[in-house]
């Protein structure tokens, strides 16, 4: 009998369907979440784990004071659907933060924030 189980069991393993994801979610990002560094950037790109719709996923760079540093151009690469990059203005030493907004193929919406710092 745990013969006849097991050779039912068995298909029914090989061929189930994987496990979706279901969310775009921050994979990695340069600069790094929470880095430091020497030289300003001259652009940000964050990586999901989940490629992207493009016209639904956004970026904005704000300095201490509030004020966006980025140029407003952020897109979804168009050879890596997992990458969303902006470039940035000339930046002063502080730190920046980084708030993203995206919508995944499979149309669920993440958001967050991180920052970084460009040393004096």
């Amino acid at each position: 009998m745990r013969f006849v189980y097991a050779s039912l069991l068995l298909p029914a393993l090989l061929f189930a369907a994987p496990a979706a994801r279901s969310h775009a979610f921050l994979d990695h990002a340069s600069p790094a979440v929470g880095s430091t560094v020497r030289q300003p950037p001259a652009a940000i790109s964050i990586w999901f784990t989940q490629e992207l719709e493009p016209a639904f996923s956004t970026i904005a760079i704000t300095d201490q004071g509030g004020q966006r540093v980025d140029g407003g151009d952020a897109k979804v690469d168009a050879r890596d659907q997992t990458l969303l990059r902006a470039s940035l203005k000339p930046l002063p030493p502080g730190t920046y933060k980084v708030s993203w907004h995206v919508v995944s193929v499979d149309t669920h919406t993440t958001e967050g924030t991180f920052t970084f710092r460009v040393a004096g």
